[in-house]
């Protein structure tokens, strides 16, 4: 399960994306701990050499995370915690170690921020117990004070825009007039006013430039496609640009250049990967600036103020990049000689000469450093928790699995210490195995450190991680391929995958497990109920149970891209659809479960609501069914607090121990200062009744 990560400069959250937010914008962490073993755990932990990775060093706080530079340079803000809730810190750029808090979150920790280009105030979103109705907050660095600029009950403030033309103020979009619609907002950080610039009369979204102008604006066509329309001198809204369904998820906008006057769009229009294309405005013309044949653009590096592309990133298996400016050439080959690890330029002056570059590894933290391109001095910063330094861990392994119907599965398999003794990729002997499936669906998995892997691997699981038909990355052909395939092409792409881990000798059959969060908790429960002789056990995290119950549930603000639901999923308003989408939901099924099933929900979930878990839980008691449901009061669409993440990860690890013969960590304190209640089925895990009872 991935987080959702938002751009400083562009929080709008991919609010039609559904993907679980379990790891809170942390990169995960190791320690070795004591070891200790399930149900079966002597047949499964037999070849393990390594100690246990205690759950708090993998699932808790980083020591520091989401490193950004001021605009002018001067200053480093990240994320550390304060007494254990993630905070912004601030202090001098070239000295980490003299920063202090700015921030004072006590409850779910600050995800979300970005500087302001004054270099003098800090901003950053909050939501209440996970209910992603985020308020916009203000720091200034030097009273110290923080104030709410959005203190409005029951609605969703989005980041529409921050330009260095107008440091004092940014533009926000608030659905206060209409809960279904974001009107654009300018707001004066020093003062907390508001001007409405542009009423919403029912698009999706609007594009803007740097000089806060409405450049158009997106609404969503009746077959699933999207239009862009250009506002008119009379008010009026005129048709620009006209993107297919089969296009709509891999096309779309990606600023301008300096003169405002061309247009950058990844566009997959006319051909099957997205690729990076320029529109002039004035004459139609366009561009194609990059593109490759295998996968999506990921990635696009600009000046921040000429505007002129220096670099593109696209992933396949592995992030890769084309430098198309000479001057940044030589600080990409700079940069490889500096840390292995895929790189990312996460930050950067005003001025370009100073980057903020982090290298992504698969068996080490992520590591910071400072980067001057005008003496090519790499500073390091830090590593997202020093514990992890040195700490062997276990590789991911990039695989790609054909599925049936000769689709390219690129996948990602860890295996547990010892257990591949030539590093082939391979064990020496099957192994139990936890199929990990993404929320989204329309996302992605990738390479480099997952904490999930790298706890069920060292608790003696195989782990894969497959991008089924639907991830985006992969073309829109491969998107389009799941077009109405929920709980059928969809679910068996991840039995392919399954049954190529059997052929290859890397799985046991009788125990494979299925892990998910959101569309991966969905997969979880269509594995129990549409394949349930597949696996031994399944856990659902905020996952959809009842494909109509929860479109019709869906925040009003995602109603104006209903239609990339209705398109892609089925259609809720008409019979057809209704019956198709009862058909693909698990809890038509539930009588078919015979293999034990965990479910963990936010209660404040806009998403998935709580009533998804809530009616496959009432469904399987009412049939007799055991069942073990893990419900949290102040949680949404994933686990934000570090207590509740890691009171979630003890009993699923009790749970798949039991099932699956794993090693364990007993519980121990883990639900200490966690809201975790368990409504159902707390007899079935080992241990959970006893910590229960510690708590009370």
């Amino acid at each position: 399960m991935r987080e959702c990560k938002a751009s400083a400069t562009g929080v709008r959250l991919g609010f039609w994306i559904m993907c679980a937010v379990m790891a809170a914008a942390l990169i995960g962490c190791a320690a070795l701990g004591t070891d200790s073993h399930g149900t079966h755990g002597k047949t499964a932990a037999a070849s393990i050499a390594a100690p246990i990775i205690a759950r708090r060093l993998l699932f808790g706080n980083p020591d520091k995370a989401s490193p950004r530079l001021s605009p002018d340079g001067t200053q480093l803000a990240f994320l550390a915690p304060v007494d254990n809730v993630l905070n912004v810190w601030v202090g001098p750029a070239g000295d980490p170690g003299a920063a202090r808090p700015v921030t004072a979150d006590t409850k779910r920790g600050v995800r979300i921020y970005f500087w302001a280009y004054t270099c003098k105030h800090i901003v950053y979103l909050q939501d209440k117990d996970g209910d992603e109705n985020w308020r916009v907050y203000v720091v200034d660095l030097a009273s110290g004070t923080t104030r709410d600029l959005t203190p409005i009950e029951d609605v969703r403030a989005e980041i529409e825009r921050v330009s260095y033309k107008s440091p004092e103020e940014i533009l926000i979009g608030l659905n206060d007039r209409d809960p279904k619609l974001h009107d654009i907002y300018r707001l004066d950080l020093l003062s907390g006013e508001r001007l409405l610039i542009q009423e919403n009369p029912g698009f999706a979204g609007f594009i803007t430039d740097d000089e806060y102008r409405i450049r158009f604006a997106t609404k969503m066509t009746p077959d699933g496609g999207r239009q862009l329309l250009q506002p008119g001198a009379d008010g009026s809204w005129e048709p620009f640009l006209d993107i297919g369904m089969a296009d709509s998820l891999t096309t779309y906008t990606s600023g301008f250049d300096k003169s405002g006057q061309v247009l950058y769009l990844v566009d997959s229009r006319g051909r099957n990967t997205a690729a990076l294309v320029t529109l002039d405005l004035a004459t139609g013309e366009q561009r194609l600036i990059a593109e490759d044949p295998k996968a999506d653009l990921s990635g696009i590096m600009r000046h921040p103020t000429e505007k002129t592309v220096e670099a593109v990133a696209f992933t396949y298996e592995r992030k890769h990049w084309q430098v198309f400016d000479s001057a940044v050439a030589a600080d990409f080959e700079r940069l490889k000689t500096i840390s292995p690890g895929d790189i990312a330029v996460v930050s950067r002056t005003l001025d370009d000469t100073q980057w903020i570059v982090a290298f992504r590894r698969d068996d080490a933290p992520s590591s910071f450093y400072r980067y001057d391109r005008r003496d090519g001095n790499a500073q390091f910063l830090f590593t997202t928790r020093r514990e992890l330094e040195g700490v062997p861990l276990v590789p991911m392994h990039p695989v790609v699995i054909t599925s049936r119907d000769g689709l390219s599965l690129v996948s990602y398999l860890s295996l547990p210490p010892g257990t591949d003794t030539d590093n082939d990729g391979r064990p020496t002997s099957p192994l139990p195995m936890v199929l990990q499936v993404h929320g989204g669906p329309w996302t992605r998995a990738v390479w480099g450190l997952d904490p999930t892997h790298q706890w069920l691997a060292n608790r003696g699981y195989a782990v894969l991680d497959v991008n089924y038909r639907g991830s985006t990355g992969f073309g829109k052909d491969f998107v389009n391929a799941a077009n109405l395939e929920w709980g059928r092409k969809m679910h068996d792409d991840l039995i392919d995958a399954v049954q190529w881990a059997i052929d290859q000798g890397i799985a046991d059959p009788a125990r494979v497990a299925i892990f998910g969060g959101s569309y991966g908790g969905y997969a979880a429960l269509a594995g129990l109920t549409f394949t349930p002789d597949v696996f031994a056990c399944a856990v659902d995290v905020v996952g959809p149970s009842n494909l109509i119950t929860l479109i019709n549930s869906f925040p009003p603000y995602w109603l104006p891209m209903i239609e990339l639901w209705t398109a892609r999923v089925g259609d809720h308003r008409t019979e057809e659809g209704r019956a198709l989408l009862a058909e693909r939901s698990p809890l038509t099924y539930v009588d078919r479960i015979r293999k034990p099933l965990l479910i963990a929900q936010g209660a404040n979930d806009p998403r998935v609501k709580q009533a998804e878990s809530d009616q496959i839980v009432q469904a399987m008691k009412e049939k007799d069914i055991p069942v073990t449901y893990v419900l949290y009061p102040d949680e949404g669409h994933g686990f934000a607090r570090p207590e509740n993440r890691l009171s979630f990860y003890a009993v699923a690890e009790g749970f798949l121990a039991q099932q699956l013969g794993g090693r364990i960590e007993p519980i121990g304190d883990a639900f200490e200062g966690a809201s975790i209640t368990v409504p159902a089925g707390a007899k079935n895990v080992p241990g959970l009744l006893q910590a229960l009872d510690d708590e009370e």
